[in-house]
């Protein structure tokens, strides 16, 4: 209890310097890739802190990692901080109000993610100096989750081969441990190359590719209905050939996004998906080339490193609200649908309640609730990592996740006290990490026999790269 104790009042020392960070990320808003300034953000704060730095992380310009301690056990703590496209919103606003410019906008709450994490790692450091502990915290800065599985590549370049635990949290309605449900998935391009001709005066010399497009979409509808409930697939057509109709369109590409419970069986949807592609280039007499964007696991539970996460949310309890924290939540909730509302509770199994603006209590662990399953990069670290997530409480139960209210409580001393809550759990729970051995064997056994009859393979082809470019 005492080093819990301690470890809270190291975060609340630094809370504000991070709350400040989460504000720089949050007004600078960058998606996948682009987020050069606050990776420099978050650079320069490590730099601050008294962190040893290395940049360039697997080849990527944006992702940076500091390190502090001396041997021991190794503690790994990511954060965030990519931004969405088209859900930009001036921040306390509890109307749509996108503001001018480019439209981006943190509308998942990777400012805070980011801020929270480097604060818990920074509390963990300064636990490290203060009590003479042998042990190293590692802050990663983590690109690109927002479809470009940044860790998915920082994984296959072997930066977590000596990490002995991860800990990360995001953004979410109800503090507690992440229930570590997630799809695996892989976003694919296909090309097809046809024949333009005159579509009138000459089209039975085209070869349409535009048809192609949509003969794939046509048979992968008809595929949904011979796959697991639980699988997702979608698409988008990213070249429509042109906008002349008078043309066969002799180019057209669709990414197609496949989602499954684990790696095995996305793999198995991929390759149906490919022979529907292939199908609709033979009846269309075109041609298709396929191309992996991204690919990223599922992540893999693990139960040591739960139990610890949640023993500390138990004795910390649910953030500390005001009238003021209720009353904005009350503002964004008179925005949503009750099936807004409804759906945080479905989720961990609770009954609904109209009036709880902000959550009262700790979500149960292992919740048997209704899942409702995304994906992320965050996955492919579990496969090679002992990992826990936290669920931070920063946003009015029911905000729907990459919607504009999302954003608009981005800067909310809500948010934050969200925020600096998850810190004091992830960095609670590392120093027990680093305190109790039995822990981190526990964690590497229960990885080991996950593992066992279907070890790591990255789902990200070897010849697939990061898609960096130059700052703009």
């Amino acid at each position: 209890m005492r080093n819990t104790e301690q470890i809270w009042r190291l975060v609340d020392d630094k809370a504000p310097e991070f709350e400040a960070l989460s504000d720089r990320v949050f007004d600078t808003p960058e998606i996948a890739y682009d987020e050069f300034k606050s990776a420099a953000e978050h650079r320069a704060e490590l730099e601050r802190q008294g962190f040893r730095i290395t940049e360039n992380l697997a080849g990527i310009p944006t992702a940076v990692m500091g390190e502090a301690g001396d041997g021991g056990p190794v503690i790994a703590i990511l954060g965030e901080y990519d931004a969405l496209p088209g859900l930009s919103q001036e921040a306390g606003e509890a109307e749509h109000k996108p503001l001018p410019g480019d439209g981006m906008g943190h509308a998942c709450g990777h400012n805070l993610l980011g801020a929270g994490a480097l604060l818990a790692a920074t509390a963990v450091k300064d636990w490290l100096a203060a009590n003479g502990v042998q042990g190293r915290v590692r802050y990663y800065g983590c690109p690109a989750e927002e479809g470009g599985a940044a860790k998915t590549f920082m994984v296959r370049a072997g930066l977590f081969e000596d990490v002995d635990i991860a800990i990360t949290w995001h953004p979410m309605h109800f503090p507690g441990v992440n229930d570590a449900k997630s799809l695996a998935n892989s976003r694919m391009d296909f090309s097809f190359t046809g024949r333009a001709s005159h579509a009138a005066a000459a089209p039975h010399l085209g070869r349409s590719a535009l048809d192609a497009v949509e003969l794939m979409n046509v048979g992968v509808n008809y595929m949904r209905e011979h796959m697991p409930s639980d699988a997702r697939i979608h698409y988008a057509i990213l070249d429509a050939g042109g906008v002349a109709p008078n043309v066969v369109q002799a180019k057209a590409t669709v990414r197609y996004l496949v989602r499954a419970r684990d790696l095995a069986e996305m793999d198995m949807l991929l390759e149906r998906v490919k022979k529907i592609a292939e199908g609709a280039a033979l009846m269309t007499e075109t041609r298709v080339e396929m191309r992996t964007v991204s690919a990223v696991s599922n992540l893999m539970p693990n139960s040591p490193l739960e139990q610890a996460m949640y023993d500390q949310f138990q004795r910390l309890g649910p953030p500390e609200w005001d009238g003021a924290d209720r009353a904005f939540a009350e503002k964004i909730r008179a925005t949503l649908s009750e099936q807004d509302i409804a759906a945080p509770y479905r989720r961990i199994g609770l009954k609904v309640r109209k009036d709880e603006p902000l959550p009262e209590q700790v979500a149960p662990l292992h919740y048997q609730g209704e899942p409702m399953m995304g994906s992320t990069d965050v996955g492919d670290v579990s496969w090679v990592v002992p990992l826990v997530q936290a669920d931070g409480a920063t946003m009015a139960i029911g905000t729907q996740h990459h919607s504009w209210q999302l954003t608009a409580q981005g800067k909310s001393p809500l948010a934050k006290k969200g925020m600096v809550h998850t810190a004091k759990v992830m960095a609670a729970t590392a120093v027990d990490a680093l305190t109790d051995a039995s822990l981190v064997a526990r964690a590497k056994a229960e990885l080991a026999e996950r593992t066992r009859d279907q070890p790591y393979v990255c789902p990200m082809p070897p010849e697939v790269q990061p898609p960096v470019h130059k700052p703009r």
